[in-house]
């Protein structure tokens, strides 16, 4: 795959802290000459994540402010056949650039979309019981959500009008216009924090988490979702 197909792109806030970790783990994608660019929606205006960007050979550029609209700045920003989309707070298992580079080879694959299984940063009990609830929701109702990582075609992507500028529920607007037959789970895991979990609760974050998802499906504007997700 000469000059690579992949561009992964990264929309970040204040997210210095996390971006080693994430940057780092896709190093191996360079060097299988998978990956074409690494590219930074940052929408925070610090210094030191574009000193850490570029260290790691990722291009940053400013951006509203927003998952959505740095999420599509970033896709507009980026040259490669395929997308990889990925949060700052995710670090991507060992061999996953593997995986991914034959899950593009595959027949078919541009008219398909790929996320990984979710794992958490912690060894509680109830971390597991989180991630079989969000790979099942995934693998039985093609719902994943950003923490996974999306990697889609940019065919795919631009057909389906990739991603709205949504203050939240971007990545549930898009796996709704995906479908359970265009969306494959890998089995490489996207170890994420689970920072939020341990702040509001190991029960009480989930249920929070349906009900604001319930109330999207019912109708209610993404900007007001965002003020109760905190």
């Amino acid at each position: 795959m000469s000059g690579g197909v992949l561009s992964i792109v990264i929309p970040t806030l204040d997210a210095a802290s996390l971006l080693p970790g994430c940057l780092g783990a896709l190093g191996e994608a360079r060097h299988a000459g998978l990956l074409r660019e690494i590219v930074i929606a940052d929408a925070g205006g610090c210094a030191e994540t574009v000193e850490i960007a570029h260290g790691f050979g990722a291009s940053v550029f400013a951006a509203q402010e927003g998952r959505g609209p740095q999420l599509i700045a970033g896709a507009a920003r980026s040259s490669g056949d395929w997308l990889l989309f990925l949060h700052a707070d995710t670090r991507l298992e060992n061999g996953w650039s593997r995986e991914a580079a034959a899950f593009i080879a595959r027949t078919g694959a541009a008219e398909t979309a790929a996320a990984f299984r979710l794992r958490l940063d912690d060894r509680a009990p109830e971390a597991r019981r989180i991630e079989r609830l969000a790979n099942w929701r995934s693998r039985h109702l093609a719902l994943s959500y950003g923490e996974q990582g999306l990697l889609i075609s940019r065919r795919l992507y631009d057909r389906l009008g990739g991603y709205r500028p949504l203050s939240l529920m971007e990545d549930v607007d898009l796996a709704r216009r995906l479908g359970r037959r265009r969306l494959v789970l890998l089995q490489s895991a996207a170890v994420t924090s689970a920072a939020r979990y341990r702040r509001d609760g190991w029960w009480l974050r989930p249920a929070r988490n349906f009900a604001l998802l319930t109330l999207w499906y019912l109708g209610l504007p993404s900007s007001w979702i965002a003020r109760l997700y905190g």
